[in-house]
């Protein structure tokens, strides 16, 4: 009912992306990475399934910016920019496996 094309396997793959994506996010493993396709399928549902919400932003910003897809797009991209921090996998992998010590 959205007009988005092959629906169906479209919801497989965002379902997918979201559930791995957030699981990697939560143990903070590769986050970085997995961080960019979570962004994509925000923005993705911003402009479909949310888009009269994405509409408040030019009349009403306060209340675009609760919209969950915006809460989580923001989350992801501090993650994107700043990293997962020092509790995460990716710190013991790097700290495990660092070529300086």
């Amino acid at each position: 009912s959205l007009g988005i094309p092959f629906a169906e396997y479209n919801t497989y793959l965002a379902s997918g992306v979201e559930y791995g994506g957030g699981v990697c996010l939560i143990i903070g493993l590769a986050s970085r990475l997995v961080s960019i396709p979570l962004a994509i399928t925000m923005i993705v549902a911003l402009g479909t399934a949310h888009l009269s919400g994405t509409l408040l932003a030019f009349s009403d910003p306060a209340k675009f910016l609760i919209e969950p897809p915006v809460t989580f797009l923001l989350v992801v991209l501090m993650i994107f920019c700043f990293g997962p921090g020092r509790i995460s996998m990716d710190q013991l992998l790097e700290n495990t496996f660092s070529l300086n010590g």
